[in-house]
Order: structure tokens, then sequence, then C-alpha cells
């Protein structure tokens, strides 16, 4: 008996068990799910229903966008794009030379230099354009903590699964130390009895 109650206080790699973890699984045994959070409860209710924790963030953040939301994202995508760029001062060299070259030909341009209404348009331009630029920054910011929760989740759930095998498997390993001990055990007392 005394060997089965070492085996018990040996974990499966030879070191004492630790008191504080021991302490730990007492205490979450006691209060039960109420002293853990959202993610904890929600992992535990996956890992009892055998259910994935595995989700699309796009598709989960997707169903949760406004329309402003997804305008300012193809805004920002459109604006921060190579195709933009060179559109944008395709049109700035046009305006540029239409006022100077071809109108100031015919009697002076439209806004001739140095270009003040452009000016204006390119400030009007950027004042609507960074807002929209930060909505988009802050809905990636937000697609960015969701996935970092849906991460968590699943790290959380593959924890807990990895701690149910290896107590399956220190299960496994003193269920066959017990069967060899009580088979020893039954050897000696057969040796001790005369025959």
């Amino acid at each position: 008996m005394t060997v089965l109650l070492i085996l018990q206080r040996w974990n499966g790699i030879g070191e004492p068990m630790d008191d504080g973890v021991a302490q730990l699984a007492r205490q979450l045994m006691e209060s039960g799910l109420a002293s853990l959070g959202a993610h904890e409860r929600h992992v535990i209710a996956l890992v009892a229903k055998r259910l994935h924790a595995a989700q699309d963030v796009n598709c989960l953040v997707e169903t949760r966008q406004t329309a402003g939301e997804r305008l300012a994202d193809k805004v920002a995508k459109l604006g921060g794009s190579w195709a933009f760029i060179i559109v944008f001062t395709a049109m700035l060299a046009g305006w540029v030379v239409l006022n100077t070259a071809v109108l100031a030909h015919y009697g002076g341009g439209f806004d001739p230099y140095p270009y003040i209404f452009l000016n204006l348009i390119l400030s009007m331009v950027a004042a609507l354009q960074v807002p929209v630029i930060l909505m988009s920054q802050n809905g990636q910011a937000a697609r960015d903590r969701v996935a970092a929760a849906l991460d968590y989740e699943i790290n959380l759930k593959a924890e807990v699964e990895i701690m149910a095998l290896h107590d399956k498997l220190d299960r496994i390993r003193l269920d066959h130390l017990e069967a060899m001990i009580q088979g020893l055990s039954q050897q000696i007392a057969d040796a001790g009895k005369p025959g």
C-alpha cells in the first residue's frame, strides 16, 4: 500500500507533485466555473461538447462590420495602392500642364501658378482621406483583437486537451504499475506458501 501512495505522489517524470498545482486544482474543483473568465468558460464548453474552437476571423469580422466600415476599408485599400498613386500623379501633372502650357497660351489658365485652387482641392482630399484611413485602421485593430481572442481560445483548448491526454497516460501508467505490483505481490505470496 505504501508503494501505491508513493507512486500517486509522483508525477510522470519522476518529480514530486507541486503543492501549488494541487492547491489550484482543489480551488477550481471547489469554486467551479464561477471563478473563470468568459474565454475560459467558453473553452471548457467547447471541450465538453467536443467542438472545434477554430473560426475564420475574416468571416466573423465581416458579419459584424457596418456598411461604413466596409466602405472605409475599400477607400483605404484604394488610397494605399500603386494604382491610386499613379492615377493621382497623372491627374496632378495634367492639371499643371493644362493650366501652365495650354490655357496660358490662350489668355491665362484656370488656376495659374502657384496653383492655389489645386492646393485647396488637395487639402480637402487629405482632410477627407485621413479620417477614412483612421476608421479603416480602427477596424483592423478590432479584427486583430478578435483574432487574438480566437487564438487564445484555441491555445487554451489545446492546452486543456494536452493536459487531458497527460492525465490519461498517467492513469494508464499507474494502472500498469498497480497490475505489476499486484502480480509481484501474488508471486511473493505464492513463493512463501509451503508447497
